[in-house]
């Protein structure tokens, strides 16, 4: 049964799981459906139609489900699905989608959401990643997983980011960010490749190579792109590692920093 604090506001349409935690007033709207052992702090507004999986915890002052700021948005029925063992520090806003994408904002596994992130309508954020303080993310956003965006960050709307890339402070990003590619300034500008993040998840020296020398192929050796490309293709036929990073240059919609 859900442990619900007697101030907190819970909307009888909304549905609770088994364990659910509910802190002192904090509000859940009708259309809410929060998976087991969820734990909602005090002061925490969850409202639209939202979907949140099991053993995550939102900490105070957090408006996760809320309707878009964005214009055009014109009341329409759109949705938040969120998986399961995330964690939202203080004051994290997530809104929900709009019809003039998937009508749908949706949040993986297992990531951490530091105080005051903001994550827009209709992103698109993997498992794994790490948002720290006051990282932005506009409307139509991609996140790859193992993704770490530093404190301050910000992201231009129809951005994608590629797995275990990496976001330096402060950092404004208006194009996008392959995966495994460490990016800082503003705009950002690559660096080099996520060495220390790739290290951490287990990657082989060996296949911290390749990624490496893939990345030089791309941002060292003043080839086209699609030179560049070209090489690295015949690389990925013998090291499965490159080819994400392949994957998200070639699916670049606004194009890739560089």
């Amino acid at each position: 049964m859900p442990d619900v604090h007697p101030t907190a506001i819970i909307d009888p349409g909304a549905e609770l799981g088994n364990g659910v935690q509910v802190g002192p007033l904090s509000v859940i709207g009708a259309d809410v459906t929060i998976g087991d052992d969820t734990v909602i702090e005090s002061h925490v507004v969850i409202k639209g139609v939202t979907e949140i999986g099991a053993d995550n915890r939102i900490f105070q002052f957090s408006s996760i489900g809320e309707e878009t700021s964005d214009q055009k948005y014109n009341g329409e029925s759109t949705k938040l699905v969120v998986g399961d063992r995330n964690i939202f520090r203080e004051g994290v806003t997530v809104h929900r989608g709009t019809v003039q994408d998937n009508g749908e904002t949706r949040i993986g596994d297992d990531n951490l959401f530091m105080a005051y992130v903001h994550i827009g309508h209709d992103c698109v954020v993997g498992n794994h990643t790490i948002l720290v303080n006051n990282a932005s993310i506009s409307g139509h956003i991609h996140v790859g997983d193992w993704v770490f965006l530093s404190g301050y960050t910000l992201i231009h709307q129809f951005v994608r980011i590629g797995s275990y890339a990496f976001l330096g402070a402060g950092a404004y990003l208006n194009q996008d960010l392959p995966a495994y590619v460490m990016a800082a300034g503003h705009p950002a500008v690559p660096r080099t490749i996520n060495k220390v993040g790739l290290e951490r998840r287990g990657f082989s020296k060996e296949q911290i190579g390749a990624i490496n020398r893939a990345y030089k192929t791309v941002y060292r050796q003043g080839l086209k792109l699609d030179d560049a490309l070209a090489t690295l293709e015949a690389d990925a036929q013998h090291w499965d590692v490159v080819q994400p990073f392949v994957n998200s240059i070639r699916g670049s919609q606004r194009g890739i920093i560089r």
